[in-house]
């Protein structure tokens, strides 16, 4: 049995699962006993102070009552924590979500009310025989037994005090376990915990607290204040309770080949021969005005019922306000594809309005954050009967601007010469920071990352100032690039060619989710959405969607769907952008410079960011060796998964052998470093060297290049054999023109060896489970016929040479690859 409990922070986007023992404090049922209610008048007394909002709450004196209707029982409640001020040094800020839970309240015998968790949701229609099993397996848990004090005054109503609620810890109103983890805090304590205010909205209760948490994260680390383990933290905390909708909107069917986050429940019948899962979108509701509904299906453009309103944090600093609306109301456009105008609006906070509140649920708000950690995020809250995102904001680091200028300067800095300074001007800024707060404001609409759209682009179109001036450099501003770094200087592509945009897809998706069709049943409205998609989305096409594929994100099996890459042809991408880098590595000390007296931390700063992205580019290429692309097709539609060309790969080991295995000198220029790095441990372009060969030669990837070769063939595959054939003929060229290498090569060469070495001992022993089993493969004989002929080169070669170091480095590698080939020499 699950329970639907709601994520928290920026990296859990919709509604998951878990499992029930996560306090155990709030699952401890007491023993139900006969209730003495009291008369209203008893409880809530003439002192109250009352709010109607939702229902009625009450304070008496430091009690805090909630009056629940009867109407309201068995419905389904969203209960939510936030963050609303924090100690100096929380990992996370104020606005920020701790918990979210979804849960219903009912009667209960002798006067006590039970909360229910909401468990995962299964259908079956009350005419069929198995409606009865379902029943029996669906119960929901209880996980807290409330009293009923008191009657309404006119007994349809019951007064339930709510103080112990939100000041003791439980699994609804305390943080989550996620949440405890990263805060490291324990118990709240009771002495030092109090309720400051419950205020009644129309359609949600706000409750405000303030409690000190007991740290349970141990002993202070050196450096860290004693003051918070000893004594405690205090935090402000913002519950609200808000009912979800009596009236559930329509859900619509879910298609992997439009990015939009799902949720989905079981559906029962006695006529299957398996249980059906119905999957929906997660989406926001988006409703036609009665009135307008002849001119809407006639194609005119219509004003949304209720319009989707997005409010800038008054802490947000003035001069950005204006491009984060900016960036908001950038989707009007998308929107206008399903039919309606002003659907999605910005606006600045109304600081003088006393009835509205940065704290009341009903609000999406983007949340300023002065952290020095640099991030953007938008989590949203769903219904799990429909997928209705019910709450959701935007969080918006105040270090985000500094990412975005050093993102800026590395990946463009080259084209654009007004990003070449420390400090940019507040229209470029600008300009970064509407792209970012746009893309993120994808997210609380529902849509996934596209992370396969900039394959649809032709790479020379990236350098087309023409075509740049007219269309956006990828077709989805939902794919994960910062800005565009394959135009070059000499293409005087302008800054909108540089800077992301929402495209093509990105329009089609929000029509294909947001268009209302006319009907109202799920599988005839799911028929008309998915023969747009058959109409529409054909392989290699502008409107494709290829989502995180999960793995390891240093090794992505599908090349096309990568963070950060651009064009159809992402190995010739990498070289221009390793052009570009080369710019603006020989200009670092210039763009840099700021105060007299900055000690080139800037210098080191943007280094780093460089050296980020040139991993990057790196990281593009690699993959598509033994990459295998994936294309969502319905039946007859063609194969799903075919092999990355072989030319192509053949192409990426060149990349390889030319720009990272031969010595990168551009990249340790001594006049750069030697101003802030001391030559004290490993460079860091040689750990990208490092970790571009062990990559490149890790078991999963050979395994997957010889599964491909059995599947495939070898005419349309790229062998292991032939990638060790490419590898030697860059890692070991000089063999051949008998030339010394300076020690960097000489570095990579004993790792090649190293890896090849360990490769081949995976064929002479059973698989430990840690690793891929490649006994009965033919990658171990391989690697062992290559070590073979190495042997004989190095060998050759070694009589050549006269350099001492040179000559014990090739004797070195000659000694290791012959004591495995020949052990008992």
């Amino acid at each position: 049995m699950k329970l639907k409990f709601i994520p928290v922070f920026f990296f859990a986007l919709f509604a998951f699962k878990t499992g029930l023992a996560q306090d155990s404090a709030a699952v401890k049922k007491p023993a139900i006993v006969a209730g003495k209610l009291k008369p209203y008048n008893q409880v809530i007394t003439a002192k109250a102070v009352t709010k109607t909002g939702m229902f009625k709450v009450h304070q008496v004196d430091d009690k805090y009552y909630f009056e629940i209707p009867d109407n309201l029982l068995s419905r389904e409640f969203l209960f939510t924590t936030r963050l609303s001020k924090v100690a100096t040094g929380s990992p996370l800020y104020g606005g920020e979500l701790m918990n979210g839970m979804i849960v219903s309240i009912e009667k209960a015998p002798n006067d006590k009310l039970f909360v229910r968790a909401v468990t995962s949701v299964a259908v079956c229609d009350s005419s069929n025989a198995i409606s009865r099993a379902v029943r029996n397996s669906t119960i929901d848990p209880i996980i807290m037994v409330l009293d009923v004090k008191a009657r309404g005054t006119d007994n349809k109503s019951s007064i339930v005090d709510f103080t112990d609620f939100y000041l003791k810890e439980n699994l609804i109103s305390g943080f989550s376990a996620e949440a405890k983890k990263i805060m490291k805090t324990g118990s709240p304590a009771a002495d030092r915990s109090f309720i400051l205010s419950m205020d009644a909205y129309p359609q949600n209760i706000e409750i405000k607290t303030m409690k000190t948490y007991s740290m349970g994260g141990g002993t202070p680390k050196e450096g860290e204040s004693p003051v918070g383990a000893n004594v405690g933290v205090t935090f402000e905390i913002s519950n609200a309770v808000s009912v979800l909708p009596n009236t559930p909107m329509q859900i619509q069917a879910y298609d992997p080949r439009v990015g939009f986050f799902s949720d989905s429940y079981n559906v029962f019948a006695d006529a299957q021969q398996k249980v059906e899962e119905k999957k929906f979108i997660v989406r926001n509701r988006l409703e036609v005005k009665p009135e307008d509904l002849a001119r809407y299906k006639a194609g005119e453009l219509v004003e949304p019922k209720e319009p989707l309103v997005y409010y800038v944090d008054p802490a947000t600093p003035k001069q950005w306000r204006k491009y984060i609306i900016a960036g908001i109301n950038d989707w009007n456009e998308a929107f206008k594809a399903a039919g309606f105008k002003n659907a999605i609006v910005g606006k600045e906070w109304p600081e003088n309005d006393p009835t509205m509140s940065l704290e009341d649920a009903r609000y999406r708000v983007v949340r300023y954050f002065p952290s020095t950690t640099p991030f953007s995020y938008g989590p949203k809250l769903n219904d799990p009967r429909t997928g209705e995102i019910l709450q959701s904001y935007i969080g918006w680091s105040h270090s985000q601007v500094k990412s975005l200028h050093d993102w800026y300067m590395i990946q463009a800095g080259a084209v654009d010469p007004e990003g070449r300074t420390m400090k940019f001007n507040d229209e470029l800024m600008g300009a970064l920071i509407r792209a970012d707060i746009s893309r993120t404001v994808g997210f609380t609409l529902g849509l996934k990352e596209n992370l396969g759209s900039s394959s649809t682009i032709p790479i020379e179109k990236l350098r087309d100032k023409n075509w740049l001036a007219t269309h956006p450099f990828n077709h989805s501003i939902m794919d994960y690039n910062h800005y565009n770094y394959v135009a070059q200087p000499s293409d005087l592509v302008t800054r909108k060619g540089l800077i992301p945009q929402i495209g093509e897809y990105d329009k089609w998706a929000i029509k294909w989710a947001y268009t209302y069709t006319g009907v109202n049943d799920f599988e005839a409205d799911k028929k008309i959405r998915l023969k747009w998609i058959t109409d529409n989305v054909k392989p290699g096409s502008k409107l494709i969607f290829i989502g995180d594929q999960g793995g390891h994100p240093s090794d992505p099996i599908n090349p096309t769907a990568q963070w950060e890459d651009l064009s159809n042809d992402n190995v010739k991408a990498s070289e221009y952008g390793v052009k570009n880098l080369k710019i603006a590595m020989a200009n670092l000390l210039k763009w840099t410079k700021g105060a007299e007296f900055d000690s080139y931390f800037n210098t080191s700063d943007l280094y780093y960011t460089l050296c980020d992205q040139f991993s990057f580019l790196v990281r593009h290429v690699y993959s598509n060796v033994g990459g295998v692309r994936e294309n969502i097709a319905n039946v007859g539609q063609g194969d799903i998964y075919t092999p990355v060309p072989k030319a192509t790969q053949r192409a990426a080991v060149a990349f390889l052998n030319k720009e990272v295995f031969n010595t990168p000198t551009w990249l340790y220029d001594p006049n750069v470093l030697n101003k802030w790095s001391k030559p004290a441990k490993k460079e860091n372009y040689q750990k990208m060297q490092d970790q571009a060969l062990f990559e490149l030669l890790l078991e999963n990837r050979l395994l997957r290049m010889h599964t491909a070769t059995m599947r495939f063939g070898k005419d349309k595959t790229y062998t292991v054999d032939e990638l060790l054939t490419d590898l030697n003929k860059g890692l070991f060229a000089e063999l051949q023109t008998r030339q010394s290498v300076d020690s960097y090569k000489r570095y990579m060469q004993k790792q090649a060896v190293g890896y090849m070495l360990k490769t081949a001992q995976l064929g002479d022993k059973l698989p430990d489970g840690k690793t891929d089993d490649l006994t009965t493969t033919d990658v171990p004989v391989v690697f062992r016929s290559h070590l073979r002929n190495l042997l004989v080169q190095i060998k050759a070669a070694t009589p050549s040479y006269t350099d001492p170091v040179m000559v014990a480095h090739l004797k070195y590698m000659s000694q290791k690859i012959d004591s495995y080939l020949n052990p008992k020499n």
